[in-house]
């Protein structure tokens, strides 16, 4: 994953002479991984599978067709940074360019720096070579990209969230409502919940169980023990998964119904964020930019709301509906 980037770069160095031989002299043999960058090389080896930023997938050849990607990231955490990579990407992205074009570094170098990454992208895309545009329009593809890839992640067709929970455990209950709530924070849209079946699980601490997380879609999937090898011939077609078969294909089939995380009221100047696993207490609110945007802190995760025209304001309260796991904010 890292010999590839660098290859490339190489390559586009070596046509247009931007940097004078420098990445030529750069052996990427004796380069290693250094912490933090394990999720960032997952997150570019899925774009090369599903092309998460551009509009088709680069190298899903014959070799890769698949039906379905299973990612089992290094924590919850790291998944949870790595779904908000994109939107995040995108403000570190927009002060890079107000400096690049405001400050004379950055008009010195910046076109020769961004006709660098143009090159680099073009040669590993099937489309058409952007050569000739201008910073602006590069700047604004980039964006873009950007853009198509953090939106992927809340669109349930293209990517299911799931949460997995140990119903005989308190503490995976609750830690499983906060990841809902962190993974709406991130810019996902969780799909559904498992819970592991138990002889300790009965009717009625099922119904509480799926009450405890309604409205997700809900499933049991029977505790499978790994000490011995597993007969996925007989596990897959068992009629005691039906239920779970049927969350999974939810997503595909575009019948999933999922709660919108936020909600404009303009009658009653009101914003309504779909918070589940948080309270009030935990949730932060702050504004920057005047009354157009409100930047939510909760769960380690923030993220910025653009509001609508005749809602922006500064916030005049806000109430926890803890019934709707929402938090209503009136602006003034």
């Amino acid at each position: 994953m890292l010999l590839g980037p660098l290859k490339e770069l190489k390559q586009v160095d070596a046509r247009l002479n931007t940097t004078q031989g420098v990445l030529e002299g750069i052996v990427g043999e004796e380069l290693g991984v250094l912490p933090g960058m394990d999720p960032i090389f997952s997150t570019l080896a899925l774009e090369r599978l599903v092309g998460f930023f551009r509009n088709v997938a680069q190298r899903n050849h014959n070799k890769d067709k698949f039906d379905v990607i299973v990612y089992d990231g290094l924590s919850s955490d790291e998944m949870l940074r790595m779904i908000s990579a994109g939107s995040k990407a995108r403000l570190y992205l927009k002060y890079l360019r107000n400096a690049a074009e405001k400050t004379d570094i950055g008009r010195l170098a910046g076109p020769s720096v961004l006709r660098l990454v143009d090159e680099a992208m073009s040669i590993s895309s099937s489309t058409t070579h952007r050569n000739g545009k201008m910073s602006t329009e590069i700047w604004d593809i980039l964006e873009q990209m950007l853009e198509r890839g953090s939106s992927a992640f809340s669109e349930p067709q293209k990517f299911g969230c799931y949460l997995v929970i140990d119903p005989d455990n308190p503490a995976s209950v609750a830690t499983a409502l906060r990841y809902w709530g962190c993974s709406i924070q991130a810019g996902a849209q969780v799909s559904g919940a498992f819970a592991i079946a138990s002889r300790h699980v009965n009717t009625e601490s099922e119904e509480r169980l799926k009450k405890t997380f309604s409205p997700l879609p809900f499933a049991f999937i029977p505790h499978l023990p790994f000490g011995s090898p597993l007969d996925w011939n007989a596990i897959i077609p068992n009629s005691v998964n039906e239920n779970a078969r049927n969350l999974l294909s939810l997503p595909a089939s575009g019948s999933s119904s999922v709660t919108p995380s936020v909600k404009f009221d303009a009658a009653r100047k009101s914003v309504t964020l779909f918070m589940p696993g948080f309270d009030k207490s935990e949730v932060k609110l702050y504004q920057y930019r005047g009354g157009s945007e409100l930047l939510v802190e909760a769960g380690d995760q923030r993220r910025v709301i653009q509001l609508p025209s005749k809602i922006q304001g500064k916030v005049g309260g806000a109430k926890f509906n803890i019934m709707d796991r929402s938090l209503v904010i009136t602006m003034r």
